[in-house]
């Protein structure tokens, strides 16, 4: 069962890039509204975690925006939700380059990429995902 001290950041996943998710060089952050599955990691996530965006896909997959949890999980009609304040990267970080990375290899969305939301990196995952950052 994860625990609180697993999780360095939370990890979102769209199955193609956000049509609200603004691309490009001096786009802002812009808050979005990410469906979740009943879970105990919901318990688990709170406002001002630290949080990426994962696209998937065959068009650029790989964490295209990062952020932070912007509320507390909340509930509408569908479901669990929570809100998201993203910024797009320049670039994406592209899945390759992070499964070549060792300390990426074993985060579970390589393992399970047709997991649910939320998912998570470790400390040693999200060292990796912050050292590809291109600039935003």
């Amino acid at each position: 069962m994860l625990r609180s001290g697993d999780v360095a950041c939370w990890l979102l996943k769209a199955s193609g890039r956000p049509a609200e998710l603004p691309a490009g060089p001096g786009a802002g952050p812009v808050v979005l509204r990410r469906c979740l599955r009943r879970s105990y990691r919901l318990g688990l996530l709170s406002a001002g975690q630290p949080c990426v965006l994962w696209v998937s896909g065959r068009l650029d997959p790989g964490v295209a925006a990062l952020g932070r949890i912007a509320s507390e999980v909340g509930q509408e009609a569908g479901g669990p939700v929570v809100d998201v304040e993203l910024t797009a990267l320049a670039a994406v970080v592209a899945r390759a380059a992070l499964v070549a990375d060792p300390r990426f290899a074993a985060a579970e969305v390589v393992r399970m990429p047709a997991g649910s939301n939320p998912s998570y990196l470790r400390p040693e995952q999200w060292e990796a995902v912050r050292e590809l950052f291109p600039a935003t």
